[in-house]
């Protein structure tokens, strides 16, 4: 008698307690005027992508930078370490396991007591922002969205909650190698069409880099 087929492969998970780090620059004192949450892109870790705020009056500022949680080597030299966000494997999944650690990060930091909330995403880092505000209908009083793209999921009315006078700052280069000349037109209409009369875009010279001068408090 022949052995019977295997059977297909199944997806199972677990759940269990993980600890995340991450980083932050400058002290929250009586002093603090903004709060800043800022995500880095593929590729950074979390106090890498803290120098690009060092520029910024350290007695009015307080910067906290979660790390994304999936850590790779760079290149195959195994010296330089980077981190991503997502991928587009079970990426509800993960995202939900973000916003869990997101959520921790607010309370841990008592995002609640900000004089002024700064929510900031670089690259890969503003879709994981989006999804966290449209998720838990966060507000703050700016939103700096630098060289990335809202998911397409998220539409307009996701983001109704935010106050009137919110400020939404969009970064784009006008020669980043995502961004094709026949997407920068439509990207741009995208953007105006989900934060209407809130939106400021900001084109700079300069490619998908983080400019610390474009980065102002």
């Amino acid at each position: 008698m022949s052995a019977p087929p295997p059977t297909p492969p199944e997806e199972k998970f677990l759940t269990i307690q993980t600890v995340h780090p991450y980083e932050t620059l400058n002290q929250w004192t009586p002093d603090t005027k903004q709060v800043w949450v800022v995500f880095h892109g593929i590729g950074y870790l979390s106090r890498y992508f803290l120098r690009h705020f060092q520029h910024l009056d350290p007695r009015e500022n307080y910067i906290i930078a979660p790390q994304a949680p999936a850590l790779y080597y760079l290149d195959q030299t195994y010296t330089h370490i980077g981190a991503s966000w997502l991928t587009r494997e079970n990426t509800a999944l993960y995202m939900d396991n973000l916003l869990h650690l997101f959520d921790q990060l607010w309370r841990s930091e008592e995002l609640h007591k900000a004089p002024s909330l700064v929510l900031m995403g670089y690259s890969q880092g503003v879709s994981v922002l989006c999804r966290w505000i449209v998720a838990r209908k966060l507000k703050c009083e700016r939103l700096l969205l630098y060289a990335g793209r809202v998911p397409e999921e998220l539409r307009a009315e996701d983001f109704e909650h935010l106050a009137p006078e919110t400020k939404v700052d969009f970064f784009l280069g006008d020669k980043d190698p995502f961004v094709t000349a026949e997407l920068r037109a439509g990207l741009k209409d995208h953007m105006e069409l989900l934060f209407g009369d809130r939106l400021k875009i900001n084109e700079f010279s300069g490619g998908h880099t983080l400019i610390n001068a474009l980065i102002t408090s």
